[in-house]
């Protein structure tokens, strides 16, 4: 097995290999969170505020906070006093995280594969994963394990990319990732080729309601959605049940 150069830009393909897209996550860790506030416009520091209000903490709470990179989700969770674990299946990012974030006492930072967390049972009273699922190879699996961590009651929160409804909204949404995103990319992106892929998983990511069924026949009750960003991203709520679950539905509040 040869070991891969951290000089040489790698790129994700659709097919997800694990070892590729943590190795992208891995390149781009140092200027993630700076790269994503410009090519989001700042929007997403508004879908991070949005996905804390609705995950809504408490002291005294266990939360997950799978996918979490750096850790600016897991802070943004962790200032309720809820213990808060942030994992991620990069470990630039969790090295990176550490380093930011490392002295936060109810914070820590645990390298895990979403398809098999190293977690117990029941043993989160929320999770959550922002702008992760999309790159999971078996998304639907790593719906399952969520599941499997968290205790009976319990809230799932996804945030995740998503389709405009609008047409005319998602015609300028397409030509944004099309033309202007990729040439911003090179200006403020340590590998570039990783927002082609970006680009690409995006188009590629089943809509609101195809999502919502996927949370539902994993297992999850009260599943609804709302857009945010004019449905640029869309923010999945659910709850574990103690036995049946609910049909997936609009979140209208």
């Amino acid at each position: 097995m040869t070991s891969r150069d951290p000089q040489v830009p790698n790129r994700a393909d659709l097919g997800k290999d694990p070892a590729s897209v943590s190795g992208m996550f891995d390149q781009v860790a140092a200027k993630y969170d700076v790269t994503n506030t410009v090519l989001s416009v700042g929007n997403d520091r508004l879908w991070r505020v949005a996905t804390t209000r609705a995950v809504a903490p408490r002291p005294g709470e266990r939360v997950l906070d799978l996918a979490a990179g750096t850790g600016a989700s897991a802070i943004s969770l962790a200032r309720s006093g809820a213990a808060v674990v942030a994992a991620d299946f990069s470990p630039g990012m969790i090295a990176e995280g550490r380093r930011r974030h490392g002295s936060v006492r109810n914070l820590s930072f645990v390298e895990a594969d979403a398809t098999d967390l190293p977690f117990a049972d029941d043993e989160f009273d929320a999770v959550t994963m922002s702008f992760g699922l999309r790159n999971v190879r078996q998304p639907k699996k790593a719906l399952a394990e969520l599941l499997r961590v968290t205790k009976p009651g319990g809230r799932l929160v996804i945030c995740e990319f998503s389709h405009p409804p609008r047409p005319w909204f998602r015609g300028l949404y397409r030509f944004y990732n099309d033309r202007v995103l990729p040439r911003v990319a090179r200006l403020v992106s340590s590998n570039t080729e990783a927002y082609d892929y970006l680009n690409e998983s995006i188009r590629h990511w089943p809509d609101q309601r195809t999502l919502a069924s996927w949370i539902r026949d994993a297992g999850w009750a009260d599943v609804a959605y709302r857009d945010l960003s004019f449905g640029i991203v869309a923010l999945h709520r659910g709850v574990k049940p103690a036995q049946a679950t609910e049909p997936a539905g609009r979140l209208d509040a």
